[in-house]
């Protein structure tokens, strides 16, 4: 066995969202692979949509303030922000120091990107339990994540109350 590789830190991603699963996900995470994870880098991260400038410019014929546009990127990376803060908040409570990393774009392009930048050893996503006609309609971003990102994948469900 390579002993260089089995002294490497295993890197663990932890994507979020302002979801009650993924927080879910985030606090399983830590109780049930607590032991598991503890010597390796956790890196909690999440995506900040892409605005719907187009959306913006062609409803106000073009005549977009920039200062609205800019104001709403803002806001989103204010959002991402405290989402991130309280994620390292309730990792520290327990114990494990964490990394944050936020990307703007398509979270489930997004993830997957940071998974093969970052050398991921383990991406784990909670699951919004939707059926097969709201995946369709809406997609699933733990779908997308489990057949393209280059690592395993840990999809957490909630379970039903």
């Amino acid at each position: 066995m390579d002993q260089g590789k089995s002294s490497e830190k295993k890197k663990v991603m932890v994507a979020i969202e302002e979801s009650e699963s993924s927080h879910y996900a985030l606090e399983w995470t830590l109780d049930k692979l607590r032991e598991s994870i503890a010597d390796s880098t956790v890196i909690i991260f999440t995506a900040q949509p892409n605005s719907d400038i187009g959306y913006i410019y062609a409803s106000t014929l073009g005549t977009a303030p920039v200062d609205l546009v800019t104001s709403i990127q803002e806001n989103q990376k204010k959002c991402a922000l405290l989402l991130l803060d309280k994620a390292k908040d309730i990792c520290a409570k327990r114990g494990i120091v964490v990394e944050t990393l936020t990307e703007i774009g398509d979270p489930k392009e997004r993830i997957c990107e940071a998974v093969e930048k970052l050398n991921i050893d383990l991406l784990i996503l909670g699951s919004h339990n939707r059926g097969p006609v709201q995946r369709a309609f809406l997609g699933s971003v733990s779908n997308y994540c489990v057949h393209n990102a280059k690592c395993p994948v840990l999809v957490v469900k909630k379970p039903a109350v």
